[in-house]
């Protein structure tokens, strides 16, 4: 039995520049992999079989889930006779924002590739993983990243230190369909998100709790007059002395706080207004260990 981590990510920064002929958007983004997140096993089937079970219902077949599509992929690809029985240990909310179904599905093709000795580098894990999702590519390494086209568009960043600051990932009792907020999005042009790009890449933008840190997320003045509880959680982070913003198009929203003594002040004051509530650290999950300080609640 082989386990892989899928970690949650963040959007430190987050524009919708255009949109494209095939219906789909341009966007600019920076992810960052947080130290919570999914947990999925596997072991060999030798019958061929795919199969995924989980620690809860989920609101969808197996058959539908990147998981067994990742698994379907890569024995498409490699001509693979052996199957495989995943085991996914569901923490991340759906529709949040977080990333946590393309996560899960990075995981499955790092498992598989150990699991049925592939030896595939990871340069080749994220074109097959670009092909099942737009962000699937970005969780094959995960850490920090600049994203453009459809967010698989990748220019990997060094990680900012996980010591400089606690996060907290709150989720209200709310979802945000994607394709909604897509459709109902004014493209922004390129020239804040090369702004951003080029001080982030000239090492200008390093802490993202400085005042120096364009901190934007292009969809939150959509989603916030719409779902008054996302946008009531993020003031009242804000006034914990966090430095918060909308994750993707939500629901979720994350805050930065300085110190974990205040993170937690702030744990207790929203617990009581979300279906998930973690705290956590901007982190690069795969070559250091990172522990959750607090669990999601249940």
């Amino acid at each position: 039995m082989l386990s892989e981590f899928a970690p949650a990510k963040v959007n430190l920064f987050l524009s919708v520049i255009k949109k494209r002929e095939d219906g789909y958007h341009c966007i600019g983004t920076m992810f960052h992999t947080i130290s919570c997140g999914d947990v999925l096993f596997g072991e060999l089937s030798k019958h061929g079989e795919i199969s995924v079970f989980y620690n809860k219902p989920q609101e969808y077949p197996p058959e539908k889930d990147l998981i067994y599509k990742a698994a379907v992929k890569l024995k498409e690809i490699y001509k693979i006779s052996n199957g495989v029985n995943f085991y996914l240990e569901k923490n991340l909310p759906l529709g949040a924002g977080l990333g946590g179904g393309s996560s899960d599905a990075a995981a499955a093709l790092r498992l598989l590739n150990r699991l049925w000795g592939l030896n595939a580098d990871s340069a080749e894990l994220e074109r097959i993983g670009a092909g099942l999702g737009a962000d699937v590519a970005f969780f094959v390494r995960g850490g920090a990243a600049l994203a453009e086209g459809i967010g698989d568009v990748l220019t990997p960043q060094n990680p900012i230190d996980g010591d400089s600051c606690a996060v907290i990932v709150a989720t209200p009792k709310c979802t945000v369909s994607t394709a909604e907020a897509y459709k109902n999005i004014v493209p922004a042009g390129e020239e804040r998100w090369q702004n951003f790009a080029a001080n982030v890449k000239n090492c200008i933008f390093t802490n993202p709790l400085d005042n120096s840190w364009d901190f934007f997320n292009h969809f939150e003045d959509l989603v916030f007059e719409k779902y008054p509880l996302i946008a009531a959680l993020k003031q009242k982070l804000n006034a914990c002395g966090g430095k918060s913003m909308l994750s993707g198009s939500g629901a979720s929203v994350f805050s930065l706080f300085s110190s974990l003594e205040n993170a937690v002040k702030a744990y207790d004051r929203v617990k009581n207004e979300c279906r998930f509530l973690q705290i956590a650290r901007l982190c690069h999950p795969y070559f250091s260990t990172f522990t959750t300080v607090l669990d999601p609640l249940q």
